[in-house]
């Protein structure tokens, strides 16, 4: 079991640490609903060190991004970050990731953390021409910092100069609290805020100014938990819940992120084949009494229909919702579908997604 650089911090602050993607992480602090609500409504930080960074470069690093990943790659200006699936050649999922281009030929690539070792064989396996990969996840901290009061914080301890202004941006060589650092604005829960990521040994440090710097606005550290509910209203998908090696990434419900139209990508072929025709990603307000967690059957009219992908109680919304995997043509927004819990048939509803988006 691997241990992120703040591995002491969360025990210090009586953080709940549990097992996660091989790392361990604190599930909570305060507790999901409470940190959940700061960053709703203030600010939260969360230890995301345990993903991780591959770096690719050499000439031909792009034209290998445009081989590997659904997502054009290409137009992308320095300092500029852009998400993607990457497919296998079934048309499955292999992970998802986050590239941030440093120049024409190094991209930094963030990883799912249990992901890790499978999508650096899998890339290094179908690397062609002038390029390099290197595994440099053991260098890295990461921390999250996310929230409608996350810029004000960041602005405490760092220049103008050095916060990025656009989502999906980031500055490469930025200084924050003294630490020289990559600022991005990017995150996970549906909010505005930023993703620092820090040599290993300055994490612990870059922890406790952040923490300093957000202590009158309000920022708590955060945990799996609430990070888990934070995405889930904002119907982000998770690897291996929406996406997997055997569903296409346009049943994960993210095809906005797959170019058709580009030469070709490893999957393509079978991605076009699949199309939409097996199954779609749904929302679903949960009616009847009862969560519609994970891995739970659902149905309409009787009939078996699809599986929950993620469940949970939403703090937001009061009331609790799910994503879920069903047959393409079988449920649409308003209809009125079924969820067995436990041998109990809960009445949910099929809503519109994201269930949550920040005014």
């Amino acid at each position: 079991m691997q241990k992120t650089p703040l591995y002491e911090k969360h025990v210090q602050a009586g953080g709940k640490v549990v097992e996660f993607g091989g790392f361990l992480l604190p599930v909570q602090y305060s507790g999901i609903i409470a940190e959940h609500t700061a960053v709703r409504t203030c600010a939260g930080m969360f230890d995301v060190s345990h993903m991780g960074e591959l770096i690719m470069t050499g000439s031909d690093a792009l034209n290998n991004l445009q081989n590997l990943l659904t997502n054009d790659m290409s137009g992308m200006a320095d300092g500029q970050a852009r998400y993607s699936p990457m497919c296998n050649e079934n048309g499955g999922v292999v992970d998802d990731l986050i590239v941030y281009k440093f120049a024409d030929n190094e991209y930094f690539l963030v990883v799912n953390a249990s992901n890790t070792e499978k999508d650096f064989e899998w890339m290094k396996k179908h690397l062609f021409g002038d390029v390099k990969l290197e595994n440099k996840s053991a260098l890295y901290g990461q921390i999250a910092l996310q929230g409608p009061k996350a810029e004000k914080i960041i602005a405490k301890i760092a220049d103008a100069k050095n916060i990025p202004q656009k989502n999906y941006t980031f500055i490469k060589e930025s200084n924050v609290a003294g630490i020289q650092c990559i600022l991005s604005r990017t995150g996970y829960t549906g909010e505005d805020g930023f993703e620092i990521y820090c040599a290993a040994e300055n994490t612990p440090k870059m922890w406790d100014e952040l923490l300093s710097a957000g202590k009158e606005f309000g920022l708590i550290p955060c945990g799996l938990g609430a990070r888990d509910t934070l995405r889930m209203e904002a119907a982000m998908p998770l690897y291996g819940h929406e996406m997997n090696d055997e569903i296409s990434p346009l049943e994960g419900g993210v095809g906005i992120f797959v170019k058709l139209d580009k030469a070709d990508f490893i999957g393509k072929a079978a991605v076009e084949k699949i199309g939409k025709t097996r199954f779609k990603r749904i929302g679903l307000k949960i009616v009847g009494k009862g969560i519609a967690r994970e891995g739970l059957k659902v149905y309409k009219d009787g009939k078996e229909i699809g599986v929950v992908t993620s469940g949970t109680h939403s703090p937001t919304l009061g009331y609790p919702v799910a994503m879920a995997r069903v047959n393409a043509d079988s449920a649409s927004k308003g209809d009125k579908v079924e969820v067995d819990v436990r041998g109990r048939m809960v009445e949910a509803e099929v809503i519109p997604l994201p269930f949550y988006k920040r005014a």
